[in-house]
């Protein structure tokens, strides 16, 4: 790689605002996450029995996960919005209108009236704004990452988008937090008063936003007339091998913690391995070590490269997944928390991580955000039907079906790392000491 593709990356030392930019992004992140992971939550644990009473457990968790699932299928085409609009008028405009569109649907959520005040139109009203939720956040990851990415000094660009990244284990654990003060509020403002509150947290947000610069990367791109028409058309046509690459990277993270998290809520409750509050505080755990995990992951791949990073934690993963149920089986409280902490502190946050600056690193700036948001949203279609069908496995399967699974997704992901090129390995990081040794930095990033 020769300095001028490095400077695709930005300034040599970053931008002044890099750390500003990082933390608003990241802000962006906790609310978005909050909101969206929120649904997850509230679908295992409350919205069976709201939305699609008079079936038996099972069918109620089934029809709630489907629900669920529906929100990250739209995320796709949010991604498709976002990511052309993110190419061709700018990163911020889409940070902004997507935390709007994020927090309106989701405060509309906790205003929704149930099966047994309007019938069938509660689980209607229900998905049309998980469609929504879903719209938002498939815009919300390209613009925010690259934000921080492009602003950030090249050799600190997992680090900085670790920033970004660990956003999303901050959103967890207030989601989590707030459903754990809910559950003495009684069945129904349980799950209400989590989407109620978002609000507040969405103002915050915006304020913090409406200040972040603009990326220099793009202004540079826009200065050179080098925007492209259709972007989405552009990189599908160009670049489709490292969209596909992509997409078998994150479906290890996104759908492995489907799994682990997210289905792991339910199979805890319906085996009656653990309440809703001992459910609750050991996601609080993991996403509270997971904040630092992630920030952590993302600044080793600035020293050892995005790959072996990708590489040993998917490994770890594919073995992980039949000890990870046969420990939460014992129904030992501590033994319960080790597990889901090692499964999103290691397992996910790891990827999470590297994948901050992995995935623009394998984009041109003109397509960067269409490239990176549509491996990293379609990806998340398998993620979000992930819980139901892992639900049906268990059916048929026992908790070894979830377990095979989970070991699957872990694999698609390592034989993915395998065949996706290393973007900051020995070479890139030499020839980016020895530019930064002749820059002078003007700025403190």
């Amino acid at each position: 790689m020769s300095n001028e593709a490095l400077t695709m990356r930005g300034p040599v030392h970053g931008t002044k605002e890099a750390k500003r930019v990082a933390v608003g992004s990241g802000v962006g992140a906790v609310i978005e996450t909050y909101d969206f992971i929120g649904f997850g939550t509230a679908a295992a644990l409350y919205f069976g029995t709201a939305f699609f009473p008079g079936a038996d457990p099972v069918t109620g968790t089934l029809a709630s996960f489907a629900t669920l699932g529906v929100g990250f299928a739209a995320r796709p085409l949010g991604g498709i919005i976002g990511g052309h609009l993110g190419d061709k008028l700018g990163r911020k405009p889409v940070l902004v209108a997507s935390l709007i569109l994020m927090g309106l649907a989701t405060f509309a959520i906790g205003l929704l009236p149930t099966y047994s005040q309007v019938g069938l139109l509660a689980p209607a009203l229900l998905v049309l704004v998980r469609i929504i939720q879903g719209l938002a956040f498939g815009a919300e990851w390209g613009g925010a990452i690259l934000m921080s990415y492009e602003h950030a000094p090249w050799r600190k660009k997992g680090q900085f988008t670790g920033i970004v990244q660990a956003g999303f284990p901050v959103g967890l654990l207030l989601a989590n937090l707030v459903f754990l003060g809910s559950v003495g509020l009684g069945s129904e403002w349980a799950w209400r008063v989590p989407f109620l509150a978002s609000i507040v947290l969405v103002a915050v947000g915006l304020i913090i936003r409406s200040k972040v610069p603009e990326s220099p990367v793009f202004e540079d791109v826009k200065a050179k007339g080098d925007i492209v028409k259709s972007p989405i058309v552009e990189v599908i046509k160009t670049d489709w091998r490292n969209i596909v690459r992509g997409i078998g990277l994150r479906i290890a993270e996104t759908a492995g913690y489907a799994v682990s998290v997210t289905y792991m809520i339910s199979y805890l409750h319906t085996n009656k391995l653990a309440d809703k509050t001992e459910t609750l505080v050991a996601l609080c755990i993991a996403a509270g070590i997971g904040i630092f995990a992630t920030y952590f992951w993302g600044k080793l791949t600035d020293r050892v490269g995005r790959r072996p990073v990708y590489i040993w934690s998917t490994a770890f993963a594919v073995l992980f997944g039949i000890p990870m149920f046969m420990l939460v089986n014992t129904g030992l409280f501590f033994l319960i928390i080790a597990t889901i902490v090692i499964a999103y502190a290691v397992c996910q946050n790891s990827l999470a991580g590297a994948q901050g600056a992995w995935f623009p690193e394998l984009f041109q700036p003109k397509t960067r955000s269409s490239g990176a948001s549509l491996s990293y949203q379609i990806s998340a279609m398998v993620s979000g039907f992930t819980p139901f069908i892992t639900t049906l496995l268990f059916v048929s399967m026992g908790w070894m079906g979830p377990a095979l699974l989970f070991s699957v997704y872990a694999a698609i992901g390592l034989w993915a790392a395998l065949i996706t090129r290393e973007t900051w390995g020995k070479r890139e990081r030499q020839l980016a000491e020895e530019a930064a040794s002749k820059t002078p930095q003007t700025v403190n990033a």
